[in-house]
């Protein structure tokens, strides 16, 4: 069987990520709730998130009392780096630390930086939550892991932005969740839905109510864990009707979990076939789809992309 590897998109392999990522989700609880507290509340809880950027992950411009400061992880140079409106420039190496070193690191670089900040020093989404400040436990970081890691990111937010086009209606961003560490981009029918019963480990469940409180159809990456060791895309609906399930979806290496909820395309899939783009697209599409015929949303909400493309060119 011949092997259809783009070499645009990096292989990944759990087992060689399990160790950086495990170090990195913890670095991105940190960054992300500098970002939580700085920045007024936004629907959904799209204020706390993180964004892929040309250098790795990116806070974006939050405010301060003097202007405005940005935290960068940078994936590149393998730098934290800490910048502000008032010319601060700071940085420090990524690799090497634990996570009470990076915490206490990024605080002290902040407060040379003129920015003061307290936040909830607690992860969220995990279990046990071992306080930052007490997380001695040496960790792993493999720069080159970690920037092919960061070099898949870019690819699908290329094809995930691609995606959020085409749709009308109300959509987020397409944003980096520290707590779940996966990134997402959802479309809203626009109509209410019922309270979400769900729960998080260490999270309020008034955040995850707010979160679904209108209708979603989501799509995201998620590199894996250990109980699920591909990294994978995912796609789920909420309220998920009973048939949701049952529809036919692309590509046929897509698969539906009755235990999870939701659809599953593994990255390999992707990366390995002919137009890794297109196969993304086909997945992301159809489970919309899916979601849409059997949520009944209102089919004008779907954009013909191509014809905008082709009515700006």
């Amino acid at each position: 069987m011949p092997n259809h590897t783009t070499p645009t998109w990096p292989v990944l392999n759990y087992h060689s990520l399990k160790d950086t990522i495990a170090t990195v989700h913890m670095y991105t609880q940190i960054v992300g709730k500098i970002r939580l507290q700085k920045m007024p509340w936004i629907n959904h809880s799209w204020q706390v998130t993180l964004y892929v950027s040309v250098t790795g992950l990116t806070t974006g411009s939050m405010p301060y009392r003097d202007g405005i400061f940005q935290i960068d992880l940078d994936f590149i140079s393998h730098q934290v780096q800490v910048s502000t409106s008032m010319g601060a420039k700071l940085n420090f190496a990524l690799g090497g630390k634990t996570v009470a070193a990076f915490y206490n690191q990024l605080m002290d670089t902040l407060q040379q930086a003129g920015i003061d900040v307290a936040i909830y020093a607690v992860p969220n989404e995990v279990d046990p939550a071992v306080p930052f400040a007490d997380n001695h436990t040496p960790c792993g970081y493999d720069a080159t892991v970690m920037h092919n890691l960061w070099q898949a990111l870019v690819r699908i937010h290329n094809v995930f932005t691609d995606f959020r086009a085409g749709f009308s209606g109300k959509n987020s961003p397409v944003h980096f969740f520290w707590g779940g560490f996966d990134l997402a981009v959802t479309r809203f029918s626009g109509r209410p839905a019922p309270l979400h019963q769900g729960s998080m480990p260490n999270m309020p469940k008034v955040v995850m109510q707010e979160a679904y409180s209108h209708e979603v159809s989501s799509c995201g990456f998620w590199p894996g864990s250990d109980a699920f060791p591909q990294p994978s895309f995912y796609a789920y609906c909420y309220p998920t009707p009973d048939d949701f399930g049952k529809q036919q979806v692309a590509p046929p290496e897509a698969f539906y979990s009755a235990e999870m909820g939701e659809f599953f395309l593994t990255y390999e899939s992707v990366q390995r076939s002919a137009n890794p783009e297109e196969t993304l697209l086909k997945f992301m599409q159809s489970t919309y789809d899916a979601a849409a015929t059997t949520g009944n949303w209102d089919k004008t909400l779907q954009c013909d992309l191509q014809a905008l493309k082709n009515s700006n060119s």
